[in-house]
């Protein structure tokens, strides 16, 4: 996996993020544009269209992340709009994908001495090239704080986006969960800017009063913990955002809404896995709670690689009609600042990446 560190002010990290993956950019781009030919009915041109609604609320709003942008684009030589549409590929599609099969899971022990978030990223094989690892440190350039240094941010991110999963070195992780409902707001963070800001948060609080402030575009579960306070998971969708509560120091999510919502908030269908994934896992964390058992990383890891219903398991496969499988699996450790990214199936390993976002 391509591992880059950017620094300085918002163009300059976009532009280094552009040029060293301008090859995983280019070919990212070349197969999102053949995703919305084929489940959207769009071609990229009609995609690019729609991702420039957003620009007017990002510019005013979040100039800095559009500037990052701007960046990326030019380093890779690609035109911005495209890299503005893959980071808002979630608002484009709003529901339209029948891919991601996620599972996500924070867990703080009840003596508060550890701290994990963790997840299966699942999604089509052809992506798993254009993934990289992303180090920035970026600098405040908020004139009424600018003494106040960001936190540096570790993730795993799709080349060319740039928000995605990971954590800061202020001990702040994000994990997300695709769900397919209709509806989007122009005028809200879309998905994956969502979770850059939350990113760039110094505590959990912090970055759900952010999302909270702003909305979230489209449908998608952000779950969110820091090194002091257990998970909280975030259901969000165009209308509303509603938080899921977790229970004795344990949240867990898959691909559906597991809350009521606004009344305008129509599911776009539920994945047939997802409620059988979300059961499996909180039995194996029932289990171990049962027996007193303390989070352990080798322990989360372990339940990130059941196959009960395979292959549309936790461990996702391949299936004879779907090219998706789960492409990488991250467990943060909060407490320590650090992370373990295994790219490949949990059970096939292909490579390890660790994210020390606190690192000099």
């Amino acid at each position: 996996m391509l591992q880059i560190y950017c620094s300085g002010p918002p163009y300059e990290i976009g532009y280094s993020h552009g040029l060293a993956a301008s090859s995983q950019v280019v070919s990212g781009l070349s197969f999102y544009a053949s995703l919305f030919q084929h489940q959207c009915h769009m071609n990229w041109s009609e995609v690019c269209d729609v991702a420039v609604k957003f620009l007017p609320f990002l510019e005013s709003k979040h100039h800095d992340l559009v500037e990052e942008m701007r960046g990326v684009a030019d380093g890779a030589g690609v035109p911005f709009a495209s890299i503005l549409a893959m980071n808002v590929r979630t608002e484009i599609a709003y529901g339209m994908f029948q891919s991601d099969g996620c599972t996500s899971l924070a867990w703080r022990s009840s003596d508060n001495t550890s701290s994990f978030l963790a997840q299966n990223w699942d999604w089509q094989h052809e992506q798993k090239s254009n993934l990289i690892s992303l180090r920035i440190r970026q600098q405040n350039l908020d004139e009424e704080r600018r003494e106040q240094e960001l936190p540096v941010i570790h993730m795993i991110t799709e080349a060319g986006i740039i928000g995605k999963i990971g954590m800061n070195s202020a001990g702040v992780g994000v994990c997300l969960n695709a769900i397919r409902a209709r509806g989007v707001k122009f005028n809200a963070l879309p998905c994956h800017l969502a979770l850059r800001r939350c990113m760039e948060a110094k505590s959990r609080d912090a970055a759900i009063e952010l999302l909270e402030h702003h909305g979230v575009a489209s449908a998608c579960h952000i779950l969110v913990a820091d090194a002091e306070k257990e998970g909280m998971g975030l259901e969000c969708s165009a209308h509303d955002i509603v938080k899921l509560i977790a229970e004795e120091g344990v949240v867990t999510h898959t691909n559906h809404y597991i809350l009521p919502h606004d009344r305008d908030v129509e599911e776009h269908g539920t994945w047939k896995d997802s409620p059988l994934r979300l059961k499996r896992i909180n039995e194996m964390i029932g289990l171990r709670k049962g027996a007193e058992q303390v989070p352990s990383t080798e322990d989360i890891r372990a339940m990130l690689r059941d196959e009960q219903g395979y292959p549309t398991s936790i461990n996702r496969h391949e299936t004879p009609t779907s090219t998706v499988a789960t492409l990488f699996t991250i467990v943060m450790d909060l407490k320590e600042g650090n992370a373990t990214v295994t790219l490949g199936r949990p059970t096939s390993i292909e490579e390890t990446v660790e994210l020390e976002p606190g690192k000099a």
